[in-house]
């Protein structure tokens, strides 16, 4: 396979700011599914839609770390920060499925909320994405996602109390779990992805 250089500034660059551009709008139709509790089914097509988009950027970032011969910053973390973002975005899907699945008539307050932190977490992990070439200022991207997913942890442990507390019946408990779990572990992929960033702005510092 012949082997070729892209430049940094056009290349990877570029294809993380897109893939960060697709989670930040796939979180935000999430967030506005559950504040806006319309149309779910029309809601999960079109965030199905930005997962397969995103599936096709990730091959993308896989083919030009297998092409390239010179890369930017470690091969590791290319490809650890690549499979992060399209991590969350099946999070991001899962739950919209899971929506549809367990024929979800309301959404409960919380989950709005988790929803929230979720959408405000990946609209930093793109503000971080664009200002990755320089390496400069992101420190600033990671602490507040990292404040962003102690929020999110502290309202899936109220969500989880308020599951077991005996106000609902033991199906809709596992249902609303199986959301509330979902949307935990996609805040958990964004702390993950601030902590790759860290670790690649200390590497090149």
């Amino acid at each position: 396979m012949r082997l070729r250089i892209i430049p940094r500034s056009e290349g990877f660059y570029d294809l993380f700011e897109r893939a960060a551009a697709n989670l930040a709008d796939s979180g935000n139709l999430l967030l506005n599914l559950l504040i806006d509790y319309q149309n779910p089914e029309g809601a999960h097509v079109e965030i199905r839609q930005r997962e397969h988009d995103g599936d096709e950027i990730t091959h993308q970032i896989m083919r030009a770390l297998n092409t390239t011969f010179v890369t930017p910053f470690d091969r590791e973390d290319i490809h650890r920060l690549a499979s992060l973002i399209d991590d969350i975005l099946d999070g991001i899907e899962a739950v919209a499925d899971l929506l549809v699945l367990h024929q979800i008539e309301q959404p409960l307050p919380e989950m709005r909320q988790q929803a929230e932190v979720l959408a405000r977490a990946c609209a930093q992990t793109y503000q971080a994405m664009a200002g990755l070439r320089s390496f400069d200022g992101l420190n600033q991207y990671w602490v507040e996602i990292n404040r962003l997913e102690n929020e999110g942890d502290r309202i899936y442990r109220k969500t989880v109390a308020r599951l077991f507390s005996g106000e609902y019946k033991a199906m809709d408990v596992l249902k609303w779990k199986d959301l509330a779990d979902q949307l935990e572990a996609a805040i958990d992929k964004c702390e993950d992805v601030a902590n790759t960033l860290e670790s690649i702005v200390l590497k090149h510092a």
